[in-house]
């Protein structure tokens, strides 16, 4: 099992170059080999393969900017070769997450994809909840897998939003087999009573929650899942302390 660390869950560590510096150390103190680049400030890939190189860390994925990947595909395709990076994601559809907006979303970047599939990149998106809303008895993600071959567009499949979508965690990472390379865990803790900002339930860090781990764990793996990536978009105090705790937790998994 390779457990990577996305790094929009330390964001507030990473605004500056020599935040995110102290923050990949900490991360890889932490014992994490694999990142996930999303949420940072604005960086080089020359440097930036070095300094993984110096903390024994790979990035496997980014959340890239879409204009980029689609006004400037060949730049984005170099500028993760250089850092090593294979996966080129998307965190949610900037058209918008119905059938209209999917249409918009894979005129304007298959060409892009095209070129990404070419060149032994993939392309990656992420959902959130409202993707599990359905059009015509199809979900989005339903017709974002009709629109897009396995090699052309993978999931990164997001256990939390899934649940909050009203999706169950298995099912989704069974029936997606072959486009979930990666998985987003992420856990859901219900509350005693209703917030005023989270409703009924908040992020918390992996095994602390609701969410059945051994079974989620089990379906990824029968799944060929290839790498997990802890995930939480709040924290209750110290994000690389969460970071900890989930790190912890998934040793015990093992």
């Amino acid at each position: 099992m390779k457990i990577g660390a996305q790094f929009f869950t330390i964001r507030d560590y990473c605004k500056t170059i020599s935040d995110l510096d102290e923050s990949m150390k900490k991360v890889a103190d932490i014992g994490y080999k694999h990142i996930q680049l999303s949420g940072v400030c604005a960086y080089e890939a020359g440097w930036m393969a070095e300094w993984l190189a110096a903390y024994g860390l790979q990035a496997d994925i980014t959340h890239f900017d879409y204009n980029r990947i689609v006004k400037d595909t060949d730049a984005t395709i170099a500028f993760h070769d250089t850092m090593g990076c294979k996966y080129i994601g998307i965190g949610s559809n900037p058209k918008g997450a119905t059938p209209e907006g999917l249409a918009a979303m894979a005129a304007e970047v298959r060409p892009a994809v095209d070129r990404i599939v070419a060149s032994g990149h993939k392309f990656m998106y992420h959902n959130h909840h409202m993707e599990f809303a359905r059009f015509g008895g199809k979900t989005f993600i339903d017709l974002l897998c009709e629109t897009f071959t396995p090699a052309e567009c993978g999931v990164t499949l997001d256990t939390y939003w899934v649940q909050h979508g009203g999706g169950d965690v298995r099912y989704w990472i069974e029936k997606l087999t072959g486009r979930i390379d990666i998985l987003h865990l992420k856990d859901m803790q219900r509350l005693p009573v209703m917030n005023s900002l989270r409703g009924w339930q908040m992020f918390t860090e992996i095994g602390q929650g609701h969410l059945q781990w051994p079974l989620i764990l089990e379906a990824a793996e029968k799944a060929g899942v290839k790498y997990y990536v802890v995930e939480q978009d709040t924290c209750p105090g110290d994000s690389l302390v969460s970071m900890q705790i989930s790190a912890d937790y998934l040793k015990t998994q093992l």
